[in-house]
């Protein structure tokens, strides 16, 4: 008897142990996605912003009276690429909030 109320404690204890509920990954890949989003966001910002000034600097060059022009197509192309940038970041984060928010509740 003591034989068998050991080995259904042991059985007890050997289900608790294997019956736990992982932990969630929908919320660590949503925050994984979220990161990878806005790091190429901020890439491709950067990247278009030197772009920008490279183009900048080589009108300068070449002459001093397209520099004017040269400055406000910088300054275009570096609104856009902030503006690009900024929504990219904005549907990253709608994008983690509702991986979020799907994910199971516990």
């Amino acid at each position: 008897m003591t034989k068998v109320i050991a080995t259904l404690i042991a059985g007890l204890f050997a289900t608790a142990a294997f019956a736990q509920t992982p932990a969630a990954p929908a919320p660590a890949k949503a925050e994984a996605k979220h990161t990878k989003e806005v790091v190429k966001a901020e890439a491709k910002e950067t990247k278009a912003v030197a772009k920008a000034d490279a183009k900048e600097a080589a009108a300068a060059a070449d002459a001093k009276a397209d520099v004017a022009s040269a400055k406000a197509d910088a300054d275009v192309a570096k609104a856009k690429a902030h503006h690009k940038a900024k929504k990219t970041k904005a549907k990253a984060d709608d994008a983690k909030a509702s991986a979020v928010a799907e994910a199971p509740a516990k």
